[in-house]
Parts: structure tokens; C-alpha cells; sequence
């Protein structure tokens, strides 16, 4: 009798690599034409991400972005108010490993168009001086005053107890830069490490997992430990994320938050972008169902008018009256979650506004 042995030859390519491969393809080549802004967009996003976390790629998984690479320039020239897109999409690409100088050149020319100072907003400011300073560049202008009022605005907590997504983003962005996405200590100060936390309660309570794992993420390079429920949530969220392939799929979806909250797992160590990915069209979704306790939460408290206080524990019992079952769950974890929930209770609570003249 003879006996036949069938081996199986390993694959060369890890499985996590191919599902990056898979994921850059997808982005690059099968949601949006690279003509169209959203492109640069959501490209920039996912290699910033896999950049800033030290993600090792196959060697073919940057393929897709050749012909890019090789016209930046003239795109460059010709969309310069798109040039902090260009400029992060090629610096993440030579330093993921595609081979090139673009970034170098382009960051001088950025410079010496002085595009940063075409800037209105100071967060775009400190993301241009962190991005020309990757190749060691520093545009004109007081860099230390840009400094000083990006750390003023962090400091002001207030701003950061009332439901403003946009104010709560630029903070999350403002600890990136400054820490250059957790390379640096940023040397957060403890007020604006308590705005982390009241913007955290206030997308814990949203159940906006977007904006916690930008804000779990900043926490971290500000040298904070995220509370381990919204840290938990993500990780369950992150996980119930379903991806749908098809030519025909809306890509009017929730990738952001998808990519965001596989940042925030491989930030803390865990693994990242598990989930079966093809090199075509996808949408990505989060989970349905969350409880959204912020509408009903506001609505209790604006009418109760005079008889609303800042003080939680004298307005718990309130709260459970006027919230439905579901929401008043999230209240009750998020009040558990950080040490700073009785504070950030006072400013929401608005108990006392100054009359307007």
C-alpha cells in the first residue's frame, strides 16, 4: 500500500497585509474617482492611519496609487487649496515605503507659495506646520503664537460640555498634531485634558462612535487613560461593523467611523481591519439600534426651566422621569465612566445663563 502525503504550501502573503492590500484597492481604485475631492479625502484618512500606527504593508500593497505618485505635481500645482490632502496622501505613501522624493519637493513648494498662511482657520495652520515640518520645513509666520491659541482653546472646558461636534473634533485633531499622531509628548495641560473628557461623555452619551475613538485615540497621546467602558463600547462597535460588496453600492455610508475605530484598536494593541475585505467596491455600516439619549436629554433639561440645576445628584431622580429606559442606561454608564461627569453635568446643565443684553 503506499501511502500519498498532499502538503500544503504556506502563503507568502499574510492574511492581515492582503486585507490591507485589499482595503487600499478599494479606496483607491473602486469608491470614488481620483478627480473627486472625497477621494483625497478618504485616501488621506486611511493612510494617515495606517501610517501614524506603524502599520507594516505587503510590498505590493501600494501599487494602486503609482499612477497618483506620479502626477501629484500637477495636481498640486493645479489644486493648490487642496494641498494639505496632496501633502499627507505622498508623505504617507514614501513613509509607508513607495519609493520617491514628491514629498520633499512638494513641501517646499507649498512653502514657498506660502500656502499655510492662505489659511483662515488656526486648526488647518497646525496641521500644515506639522505636515511641512515631516520633511523639515517651517513656514513663516509666529508658529508659537498659532501654539499658544490652539492651547487656549483646549484649555477652555465650558466649550466642551455642550454638544459641538465640530469644537470637539478640533480638539481631537489639535492633541494630533501637536503630539505628531503620539510620537511626541504634546504636553496637554490638565484643563484640556478634562475637555477630553467632557467631549468624551458627550459622544459616549451621543453613542457617537466616531467621535469617542477620535477622542479615546487623542486621550492616549496626551498621556490620559480612556475610561475602560467607552474603550469596551468601541471595541463592541468596532466588531459589529458590516461591509457590503457590489458595483452597485452606495458609498454614502460610515467608512469614517469604521476606519477611526480600527485606529482606536490598533492604538490600544488590539487588532485592526479583521473584517473580510475584497479589492472592490464596499460600503461600510455601522451597527443599528444605539440608544441616543442627547435629544431626550437636552429636551428634559430645557424644560425645566428655572427648576434645572447643575447639580447631578439633585437632578438624577429628574432625569430618570423624564428619560426612557434606554437612555437613562447610557446616562447612568456614562456617569460612572470618568471622574470628571459631575463637572461636565454642571455645564451642560446651563442652570444659570447670564441675561442677554
Amino acid at each position: 500500500m503506499t501511502n500519498v502525503i498532499h502538503l500544503s504550501t504556506p502563503s507568502r502573503i499574510n492574511p492581515q497585509e492582503a486585507r490591507l492590500g485589499a482595503l487600499l484597492s478599494c479606496f483607491s481604485e473602486h469608491r470614488r474617482f481620483v478627480d473627486d475631492v472625497f477621494w483625497l479625502k478618504e485616501n488621506a484618512e486611511i493612510l494617515n492611519i495606517l501610517e501614524s500606527t506603524g502599520t507594516k504593508l505587503g510590498s505590493d500593497a501600494l501599487d494602486a496609487y503609482t499612477g497618483f505618485y506620479a502626477s501629484v505635481e500637477k495636481r498640486m500645482r493645479f489644486f493648490p487649496q487642496y494641498y494639505r490632502f496632496f501633502l499627507g496622501i505622498v508623505l504617507d505613501l514614501e513613509d509607508l515605503g513607495m519609493p520617491g522624493t514628491e514629498g520633499e519637493k512638494l513641501v517646499h513648494w507649498a512653502c514657498d507659495q506660502s500656502l499655510p498662511q492662505a489659511e483662515l482657520s488656526d486648526l488647518q495652520r497646525t496641521e500644515a506646520v506639522r505636515l511641512l515640518s515631516r520633511r523639515g520645513v517651517t513656514p513663516n509666520g509666529d508658529i508659537h503664537a498659532l501654539e499658544a491659541r490652539a492651547r487656549h482653546f483646549m484649555a477652555r472646558s465650558d466649550t466642551f460640555a455642550l454638544p459641538n461636534k465640530k469644537a470637539a473634533y478640533e480638539l481631537t485633531h489639535l492633541v494630533f498634531y501637536l503630539s505628531e499622531y503620539g510620537r511626541r509628548d504634546p504636553q496637554i495641560d490638565d484643563a484640556a485634558k478634562r475637555s477630553l473628557h467632557f467631549a468624551g461623555l458627550l459622544a459616549f452619551i451621543e453613542q457617537n462612535a466616531d467621535l469617542l475613538a477620535e477622542i479615546c485615540i487623542a486621550m492616549r497621546y496626551a498621556g490620559e487613560t480612556p475610561p475602560t467602558l467607552w474603550t469596551d463600547w468601541l471595541k463592541r462597535e468596532t466588531a459589529l461593523f458590516t461591509v457590503t460588496e457590489g458595483q452597485t453600492v452606495s458609498v454614502q455610508d460610515d467608512y469614517h467611523e469604521f476606519l477611526v475605530c480600527n485606529w482606536h484598536q490598533a492604538t490600544i494593541g488590539e487588532a485592526a481591519f479583521v473584517k473580510s475585505v475584497l479589492a472592490d467596491r464596499m460600503r461600510f455600516d455601522r451597527s443599528t439600534g444605539r440608544a441616543t439619549p442627547m435629544r431626550e436629554m437636552s429636551e428634559a433639561m430645557f424644560n425645566l426651566d428655572d427648576a434645572r440645576s447643575g447639580d447631578w445628584m439633585s437632578m438624577r431622580l429628574q432625569m430618570e422621569d423624564a428619560l426612557s429606559p434606554e437612555a437613562m442606561t447610557v446616562l447612568a454608564q456614562a456617569e460612572t465612566s470618568s471622574r470628571h461627569f459631575a463637572d461636565f453635568f454642571h455645564g451642560f446643565a446651563r442652570a444659570a445663563p447670564k441675561t442677554l443684553h
